[in-house]
C-alpha cells in the first residue's frame, strides 16, 4: 500500500464530503484504469494507489481511524492483500471500491430505466385511406385495430389474487445482476423479472401475469382538414398496454388519400382537366366548373381559347392544415371536337372552311406549317 496521504492522492481536503470523496476516485479511475492504459505500469499503479485510498476512505469508521492513526492502523490488514491475497488485477482485489463507481453509472438507476423501457407497451401503426373530399373537409375516422390491452382479470397487476408483486429474489430488486470477469465488473438485466425489480407470486390465469391480453380496440381518430398523403398522426397512449401496469405505447396512424376521379392534388393546389364545347372555345363563353367543396364556380372561356390553355381560379384549392387558407384551383381546356355530325352540321362547317382564311383563324397551324414546308426546303 502507498504511503502517500490518502486524501492526497484522491486529491481532496480532509474535509471533503463522502460524495466529493467518490468523484474524486471515480475520475481517478476512469483515468488510469489499465484497460484504457494497456502496458502501462505507471497508470497502474496510480490505479491501485487510488482504489486502495479510496477503499479505506469511503467507510466511515477505516476513516475515521486513518484520521486518527495514519497508515499504522492498516498495516496488518493490507500486507496480505498486496502479497496475493486480493482477486484483481495485479493482485490486489478492487472490486469492491470500483463497483461503487460502476452501480453509479451503470446500476439501480439505469436498471430501472431500461425496465420501464422494456416494459412500456409497444406503439402501434395504422393505415388509413381516406377521400379527396374527406382531407379537404377533416374527418372523424373510427378505426379498429386488435391490441395487447389490460386484462379484465388482473386490472394489469398481473397477479391473480390482486396481490402486490414482491421484490425479485435474483436481483434482489435492482432489476440487474452483477457478475466478476477478473477485474471488471459486467451488469445485465436480470433474466428472471426482465428488470423490473419485481416477481408475481401467484399470476393471472388469463394473462399469465403479463397484466395484458389481446383484443380490439376501437377509437375515433380525428382527420384535420388539409391533411396531405403520407401525413402522421400520433394518438398518445392507444398503443399496446404496458407489462403489469407500465406506461402504454401510441398509435400511429399513417393517411394515404384514395385518386379521385376529376381532381389532382400538388399540395394545396388541384388540376382538372375540362372538355369544351368547340363553339364555346371560338366564339367565347360562361361554364360552371366543380370544386371540391361540392359547389360550382363559373368560368369565363375568352373567344379563341385553345386546347391546353390553363385557366386559374383563386382559393378555390385544397383546405391548408391549420390554417384558414386555401389553395388555388387550375383548370386545363380540352376543347372538344364535334362527332357524329348531322347532314346540315357538316354544311354549315363545309361552308365555314370554304370561307375561313388559315392565316387568321388558325394561326398557329398556319405558323406551323410553314416552319416545316421552310426546313423542307432547306431555308
Amino acid at each position: 500500500m502507498s504511503k502517500r496521504d490518502l486524501y492526497e492522492v484522491l486529491g481532496v481536503k480532509k474535509t471533503a464530503s463522502g460524495d466529493e470523496i467518490k468523484k474524486a476516485y471515480r475520475k481517478l479511475a476512469m483515468k488510469h484504469h489499465p484497460d484504457k492504459n494497456p502496458g502501462d505500469k505507471a497508470a497502474e499503479e496510480k490505479f491501485r494507489e487510488a482504489t486502495d485510498a479510496y477503499d479505506i476512505l469511503k467507510d466511515d469508521q477505516k476513516r475515521a481511524a486513518y484520521d486518527r492513526f495514519g497508515h499504522s492502523a492498516f498495516d496488518q490488514n493490507m500486507g496480505g492483500r498486496q502479497n496475493g491475497g486480493g482477486a484483481g488485477f495485479g493482485g490486489f482485489d478492487f472490486t469492491s471500491s470500483f463497483a461503487d463507481i460502476f452501480d453509479e453509472m451503470f446500476g439501480e438507476g439505469s436498471g430501472r430505466r431500461q425496465a420501464e423501457a422494456t416494459m412500456r407497451g409497444a406503439d402501434i401503426r395504422y393505415d388509413l385511406e381516406i377521400t379527396l373530399e374527406e382531407a379537404f373537409h377533416g374527418t372523424t375516422a373510427k378505426i379498429r385495430y386488435l391490441v395487447a390491452a389490460q386484462c379484465d382479470g388482473c386490472k394489469g397487476s398481473g397477479s391473480e389474487d390482486g396481490s402486490a408483486p414482491v421484490k425479485c429474489k435474483s436481483c434482489q430488486g435492482r432489476g440487474r445482476v452483477r457478475a466478476q470477469q477478473g477485474f471488471f465488473t459486467v451488469e445485465r438485466t436480470c433474466p428472471v423479472c426482465h428488470g423490473a425489480g419485481e416477481s408475481i407470486e401467484k399470476p393471472c390465469k388469463t394473462c399469465h401475469g403479463s397484466g395484458r391480453q389481446r383484443r380490439e380496440k376501437i377509437i375515433d381518430v380525428k382527420i384535420p382538414a388539409g391533411v396531405d398523403d403520407g401525413t402522421r398522426i400520433r394518438v398518445s397512449g392507444a398503443g399496446e398496454a404496458g407489462l403489469r401496469g407500465a406506461v402504454a405505447g401510441d398509435l400511429y396512424v399513417f393517411v394515404s388519400i384514395r385518386r379521385h376521379k376529376f381532381f389532382k392534388r400538388q399540395g394545396g393546389n388541384i388540376f382538372c382537366r375540362i372538355p369544351i364545347h368547340m363553339t364555346t372555345a371560338a366564339l367565347g363563353g360562361e361554364i360552371d366548373v366543380p370544386t371540391i367543396d361540392g359547389g360550382k364556380a363559373k368560368m369565363k372561356i375568352p373567344p379563341g381559347t385553345q386546347s391546353g390553355h390553363q385557366f386559374r381560379l383563386k382559393a378555390k384549392g385544397m383546405s391548408v392544415m391549420r390554417s384558414d387558407h386555401r389553395g388555388d384551383m387550375y383548370v386545363e381546356a380540352a376543347v372538344e371536337t364535334p362527332q357524329n355530325l348531322s347532314k346540315k352540321q357538316r354544311e354549315l362547317l363545309e361552308e365555314f372552311a370554304n370561307i375561313s382564311t388559315h392565316e387568321s383563324n388558325s394561326p398557329e397551324s398556319t405558323g406551323f406549317f410553314q416552319k416545316v414546308k421552310d426546313l423542307w426546303s432547306g431555308k
